[in-house]
């Protein structure tokens, strides 16, 4: 498995070793031992699994501390634009997105610590799992409007399908004074 750190800081592109041959594969996904040793010693306690069709959009969502959440992403079933935002005031990075290509050939997984909003548009139909470092609050439920002017994220997709929730998410200038990352 390697760990491979982007341009923002703590956020970790994770590729892990596939052996397959025509039977299909095996891959390790997570290793607590291996993930220590790499830097990220962290405690998952909560799995999520979702399903979404092509072109529909999820987020940008984070959750508020104390409840904030470490998430361990990736697809496991077609392919995703997965986009992190950098809402850590004291970074070099704040407001900073990325846009990381995860899908279910090369199977890369990726760490966004707390701190950051996280959301995801669908290539195709796809699903997604990942682990979290905190349990779901809904009281901490956190988000930005996805499609903000001030981050200028290219999502990709023209239309994507966006819930009523988070059509209604704030823009990020709305909330700003109230983040504490």
């Amino acid at each position: 498995m390697t760990f491979t750190e982007l341009e923002l800081k703590d956020v970790i592109l994770i590729s892990p070793n596939v052996f397959g041959d025509e039977r299909g594969f095996f891959m390790e996904t997570y290793n607590k031992a291996v993930f220590s040793k790499a830097g990220l010693d962290r405690e998952f306690v909560q799995d999520n699994h979702s399903k979404s069709s092509a072109g529909v959009l999820r987020g940008l969502h984070f959750q508020k501390n104390p409840y904030a959440q470490g998430k361990l992403v990736r697809a496991t079933k077609g392919s995703i634009w997965d986009i992190v935002v950098d809402l850590r005031k004291n970074s070099a990075t704040y407001k900073k997105a990325i846009k990381i290509l995860l899908d279910d050939k090369d199977k890369r997984m990726l760490y966004v610590p707390e701190g950051f909003a996280h959301g995801f548009i669908s290539i195709e139909d796809c699903e997604v799992q990942y682990k979290c470092t905190n349990l779901y609050n809904k009281e901490s439920e956190g988000g930005i409007r996805w499609n903000d002017p001030e981050l200028g994220i290219d999502w990709g997709i023209e239309n994507p399908v966006v819930s009523t929730k988070d059509q209604e998410l704030p823009y990020l200038k709305d909330i700003e004074s109230a983040l504490n990352f």
